[in-house]
């Protein structure tokens, strides 16, 4: 009879042998190598070679070269050429020892055929294929489709598509998404397209067919992100950087462009699990059976996680924490055992059978093991959610808030050109006012400048505003503290000195009362004007009428002035002819008001004086700039986009907020990303006890699931319901987690955190709920229990029913 068992003989000489001499052959190809000093090369194309196209690309390209570029019309003069044949020859001889040491066993001597040989073999064992290339191509072409998909989708989507119209009336129309919206609906079309072809594909093969999934994936899924993340670091790519700059725009959101791609990689690669899963569940019996009904019955009965005590208890927890509801859920336990214990002794003196069965149905109503754990996988699921929903929310409010001071401070948009001022501002305005989406727009000039004043000295931008139209671009207006106004940087005699009767300012910071200390800046006191007859004072000297400026508050008070007093701005991009030479630029200016944005790097670094002053103080005819406001900052480079189209172009070019404070937005949506990604890691906890709790539930149902088989039920409805038993803990924890989540981001919201404004700039912890975020925490938490009940899921199908009813 023959051997059913494989057996393998080594030959450990043959096989130490060959690994000698492979290592050798590996020393003199290292050799060789160092001597022609082209390690670089070897490297890049040793790391090409450790993917499947890559030994295929290498070789078209060496068929490619001549054989001078190979080096085969020389002879062997020169040593490197020596020592890279023989390492190769010596490698190469090295691998055939090795599988030369490695050979099947012969079959034994008298062994035949058994008496079963020619009867019919099992069914399932039968059709068993060990590959389909027809899944293989499933697999990979779908992942391969899904990212190209989602690559030029996104492309088209976020350039705008036109549709040209037909009739009487000529031109074109169309729409044009913002990006984050484009990659969206990028992005589900993509998932969508990888689901479908994970579904077909399982569905042929009627298994999960992992080699062919991880061949796929590796040979056709792979390229595509290897080649977006070489896109900009390689110059023989810079032409497709060139033409997927909107994937490339999306991505840099992130901050880590390569981050973004691989990431959503993951993400087509897990979309393409669940369709593999879900198309073996659906057809995995040879027919396709969609029916769930007797499956979520049966999973139902067995966890019962939708008890109102357990969903009650685990509420109780996370809303509470976890020492007052044990407390009390443990009191409350042992008042009722203690009376139904006292029931049953009193019942036993009567009826001792009687007592028997009800401390019987007692035992019975307890909690089992598994029930236990299952209630410590809800409640798991439940804390991770519950976690990254909050976190999340922090997080947003924090962004939020940040948002809102900096598009409150700065424009939406900003117009310039690529080298030059812009005299041509009023006209440009004319035109930048007929596009869609612009609510507003203002001038100005920005240059950096020394300030200095009596008390200190500081580096700032200086900013050149029109206070006309500066209110219909940003929130300044509304961030002048009392004291001071817009209106006197057009009226400068407005300004009131703090030595001056009925003057408006105030010392700051500084214990001297105001008539002691001299205005900020000024060389001397202004002396008073003497009567010319009798010789005293009849009042104070007329003041200079200098140009106004607007500080910061954190500035003002670093200089130790306030409205009235008097700042010197020094600017060394000019020179002016002085008494011995050449000198930078001064000039006096009067303080005219102060802000208060609530951002400190504003507060303390940013001036503004009237846009006319600016002309004249940097010779600059018009303006550097435009800055814009747009209706919807969502769609604000879009809208850039077709303002530089309305004024034709270059030199003109224009700069949206993204843009201008992307790497501060990148990296907080890099924090962001970060923190779910951790916080994750609870839920990924949870899964761990789904996984120990459906295993429990196949453990003990190994004699039901042997007889739902034996009555028909296929390989595919035991995976349906065991799945199903997980994703009710997945989907119940991730309820608990979101009801507890969102009661928490209320808390916050409406009775705060109260923080200290002096440091961090907000009264109290923000916080914002987006929807969109809170629903993918859930989501998260819905996969991953999913895909944590697969295994258990598929040995409770491989079940046989002899084997769970033998013992019975």
């Amino acid at each position: 009879m023959q051997s059913a068992e494989r057996q393998t003989v080594y030959r450990w000489g043959f096989v130490w042998s060959g690994v000698t001499v492979a290592a050798v052959g590996a020393v003199l190809l290292g050799v060789a190598v160092s001597r022609s000093q082209a390690w670089a090369e070897v490297s890049s194309a040793f790391g090409l070679g450790l993917l499947g196209w890559g030994s295929l690309l290498q070789t078209l390209n060496a068929a490619s070269l001549s054989p001078a570029e190979l080096g085969l019309e020389q002879t062997f003069p020169f040593s490197g050429t020596r020592f890279l044949v023989v390492g190769a020859l010596v490698w190469l001889a090295g691998w055939g020892l090795i599988a030369a040491g490695i050979r099947r066993s012969p079959v034994a001597a008298g062994e035949g055929l058994s008496p079963a040989a020619g009867a019919t073999l099992y069914p399932r064992l039968a059709g068993y294929r060990d590959f389909y290339w027809s899944t293989l191509g499933a697999y990979g072409g779908g992942i391969l489709l899904a990212e190209l998909v989602l690559i030029l989708l996104q492309t088209l989507l976020s350039s705008g598509v036109q549709f040209a119209e037909t009739g009487a009336a000529a031109g074109s129309s169309g729409f044009q998404l913002a990006p984050p919206w484009a990659f969206a609906i990028s992005l589900l079309v993509a998932c969508g397209i990888a689901f479908i072809s994970g579904s077909i594909g399982a569905a042929r093969a009627r298994r999960l067919s992992l080699p062919e999934a991880t061949i796929g994936v590796f040979y056709l899924g792979l390229p595509v992100p290897i080649v977006l993340s070489m896109m900009e670091r390689t110059a023989a790519l810079q032409s497709l950087s060139y033409k997927l700059r909107e994937v490339s725009y999306v991505a840099g959101l992130l901050g880590r462009p390569e981050l973004a791609y691989w990431l959503v990689f993951g993400l087509l690669v897990l979309v393409l699990v669940l369709g593999i899963n879900s198309g073996f569940i659906a057809a995995g019996s040879g027919r396709l059976d969609l029916r769930l009904g007797f499956e979520l019955f049966v999973a139902r009965r067995h966890v019962e996680v939708f008890r109102p005590s357990l969903l009650l208890g685990t509420l109780g927890v996370l809303m509470l924490g976890i020492i007052p509801p044990l407390l009390i859920y443990g009191i409350v336990r042992a008042v009722e055992a203690a009376v139904e214990r006292t029931r049953i002794r009193a019942l036993g003196l009567a009826d001792p059978i009687a007592a028997a069965a009800a401390l019987n149905q007692l035992k019975l109503r307890q909690q089992s093991p598994t029930m236990m754990m299952t209630a410590l996988s809800v409640g798991g699921v439940g804390v991770g959610v519950m976690a990254l929903i909050i976190v999340l929310s922090v997080m947003s409010g924090f962004e939020l808030d940040l948002q809102k001071k900096i598009l409150g401070t700065h424009a939406h948009a900003v117009v310039s050109k690529y080298a030059g001022d812009l005299p041509e501002y009023p006209k440009l305005m004319e035109q930048i006012a007929k596009v869609r989406g612009v609510v507003g727009q203002s001038p100005f000039i920005v240059n950096q400048v020394m300030i200095a004043s009596e008390g200190n000295v500081d580096g700032v931008v200086i900013k050149g505003i029109d206070p006309a139209t500066v209110g219909a671009v940003t929130d300044l207006p509304q961030y002048m503290l009392p004291g001071g106004s817009l209106e006197n940087l057009e009226h400068p005699e407005r300004i009131l000195s703090r030595r001056s009767p009925g003057g408006a300012g105030t010392p700051m910071l500084d214990d001297k009362p105001a008539d002691e200390k001299p205005a900020g800046g000024e060389a001397a006191p202004e002396e008073e004007e003497e009567d010319p007859i009798i010789g005293k004072p009849k009042g104070p000297a007329k003041e200079t009428v200098l140009p106004g400026i607007i500080l910061g508050r954190e500035l003002a008070a670093a200089l130790r002035v306030v409205v009235g007093d008097r700042v010197n701005i020094v600017s060394p991009l000019g020179t002016e002819l002085g008494p011995s030479g050449p000198v930078p630029k001064n000039r006096a200016f009067r303080v005219a008001g102060v802000f208060y944005s609530g951002m400190y790097e504003y507060d303390s670094k940013f001036v503004y004086i009237f846009l006319d002053e600016a002309q004249r103080f940097f010779e600059v005819k018009g303006a550097s700039g435009i800055e814009l406001k747009v209706a919807d900052i969502d769609d604000a480079r879009s809208i850039a986009a077709q303002v530089v189209r309305q004024l034709g172009g270059y030199p003109y070019r224009a700069r949206d907020w993204g843009e201008m404070n992307k790497n501060l937005f990148s990296a907080l949506r890099l924090e962001k990303l970060v923190m779910g990604i951790i916080l994750s890691i609870i839920i990924i906890v949870a899964a761990g006890l789904i996984v120990a709790t459906v295993i429990m539930l196949v453990l003990e149902k190994r004699k039901e699931i042997s007889v739902l088989k034996a009555l028909g039920v296929p390989d595919g409805g035991i995976v349906k319901i065991f799945l199903a038993e997980g994703l009710q803990i997945g989907v119940a924890g991730g309820l608990l987690g979101l009801m507890s989540g969102l009661a928490w981001c209320l808390f916050i919201e409406k009775v705060g955190i109260k923080l200290d404004p002096e440091v961090y700039y907000i009264p109290a912890l923000p916080v914002r709920i987006e929807p969109v975020q809170t629903l993918l925490a859930v989501v998260i938490a819905v996969l991953v229990t999913y895909l944590a009940s697969i295994y258990p899921a598929l040995k409770a199908s491989s079940v046989e029913p002899v084997e769970g009813l033998k013992a019975e």
